[in-house]
């Protein structure tokens, strides 16, 4: 493992399938001044719904099941992410429930905190951590090249 350091303004991707968009605007409402101290990401029309619904700028990706989860899975691997809030419905089927499966894999891989409910996202925003730089371990990969900020 090798350490970067992830800055004080954290590059946070929003996503949220369906059924759980409605929790996730309210949660991001209850967070509305926080996360306007960071980096918004979301996929398609979760990321269309958070930008209307704050009045934030949300940096828009694909919908998730066209390649959206692929995107923000990409952008994970190249440390371009920080933290995950991912609320999905572990009671529906997903069409595309690999690229799910995917995304969350390469959350742990590359140790990056994921919330995937309100309640947790509660706790992980409640976090000192989320207001001060702090180094996190990532695979050690050939070239630093894919980590275009320290």
């Amino acid at each position: 493992m090798s350490l970067i350091t992830v800055a004080v303004r954290k590059r946070i991707a929003l996503i949220a399938h369906d059924s759980k968009k409605p929790e996730l605007l309210l949660w991001a409402a209850a967070h509305r001044e926080q996360l306007a101290l960071h980096e918004l990401l979301g996929t398609g029309t979760t990321g269309r719904m958070v930008e209307n619904a704050l009045g934030l700028p949300v940096r828009q990706y694909l919908s998730g099941p066209i390649g959206g989860d692929q995107q923000v899975g990409a952008l994970i691997a190249e440390c371009k992410i920080d933290v995950l809030i991912f609320f999905w419905d572990p009671l529906s089927a997903q069409p595309h429930d690999p690229d799910v499966k995917a995304l969350l894999r390469l959350a742990v891989v590359w140790n990056i905190p994921v919330a995937n409910n309100r309640i947790t996202a509660d706790h992980l925003f409640g976090s000192p951590l989320m207001g001060q730089a702090y180094e996190r371990a990532v695979p050690v990969v050939a070239s630093a090249s894919v980590w275009p900020r320290v």
